[in-house]
């Protein structure tokens, strides 16, 4: 297994349909390889514009099966370009169940299987809850070609025992394919606090594990919602060692060691010290010290 991975992060827009996304974003997956990329990560619902930003049933006709049509089309494409790729799609499970879902391929193009996004947000112009079901199938990790990958999907960012229950599978990078913007009512205020809150939790989700972390995000402007881009990687010590722009479509093309990985978690052994014997209330909703 290699110890340097060229990771390669594909920060798109919105496209007027699935087709000319899927299309488009098959042209950004061979740029990417052929610039030396090896796993190839998508930003959340990646053949859609950001639909949650309304209740409509008629746009659960989006999803479909997981695998399925696109699986089908980027099995092959990974194969032939000898590539992982990580694909955030709108799952349908079945009848009146659907999921927001990553599909995890291999470099010779075999499907690996899918993460559910657990963590389903419900604010203004994030309307998650109407679409989405909660994941099931636990914080999973896959063995790849290039190494040893977790993935979770935008709003499970908050939460570190999201990243942590992922490091402890044994991932040794993160990948977060996202989709997380400005309001224009809250931008002046807020946007610049906001946007260092979602940076600032993920590198310390990196330090606390010991691993590499890639957020990737969307970017244009869909309806009130300013996707902010800017998409990353970090390494274990926190710190970020690219970042793409604001305000356009980019693909950050990032080497990382994972040789890294060990050296940092030898000397900075956060899992052996950890005090597993005093952790059981974070099973419980809220400590009301009763």
């Amino acid at each position: 297994m290699a110890t340097t991975v060229q990771l390669g992060l594909i920060q798109s827009r919105a496209f007027p349909s699935k087709e000319a996304s899927l299309a488009a974003h098959v042209e950004l997956i061979r740029e990417a390889a052929g610039r030396g990329a090896q796993v190839i990560c998508l930003q959340e619902l990646f053949l859609t514009p950001y639909f949650c930003k309304r209740e409509e049933v008629d746009l659960f006709d989006l999803a479909e099966l997981i695998p399925g049509p696109t699986t089908e089309v980027l099995c092959p494409l990974a194969k032939e370009l000898g590539v992982v790729i990580i694909a955030s799609l709108f799952e349908k499970r079945g009848p009146g169940l659907y999921h927001n879902t990553a599909a995890v391929i291999d470099a010779d193009g075999a499907y690996l299987g899918k993460y559910r996004k657990m963590h389903i947000p419900e604010d203004p112009g994030f309307n998650e809850k109407f679409y989405f079901t909660p994941g099931d199938l636990g914080y999973r990790v896959w063995d790849t070609k290039f190494g040893r990958l977790g993935v979770l999907i935008c709003w499970d960012q908050w939460y570190p025992e999201a990243a942590r229950l992922a490091a402890l599978a044994g991932a040794e990078i993160l990948f977060y394919p996202t989709a997380i913007g400005w309001l224009k009512s809250e931008k002046a205020a807020l946007g610049e606090a906001q946007h260092t809150a979602w940076e600032t939790v993920q590198r310390g989700h990196a330090v606390a594990n010991g691993c590499f972390l890639a957020a990737v995000n969307r970017t244009g402007v869909e309806e009130e919602t300013e996707f902010w881009g800017q998409t990353f990687v970090a390494n274990p010590y926190g710190q970020i060692v690219a970042k793409a722009a604001v305000d356009r479509e980019e693909i950050l093309i990032v080497p990382v060691s994972l040789q890294e990985v060990e050296d940092f978690r030898r000397i900075w052994p956060f899992f052996r010290d950890r005090r597993i014997d005093t952790y059981a209330p974070l099973t419980k909703r809220y400590l009301d010290n009763e």
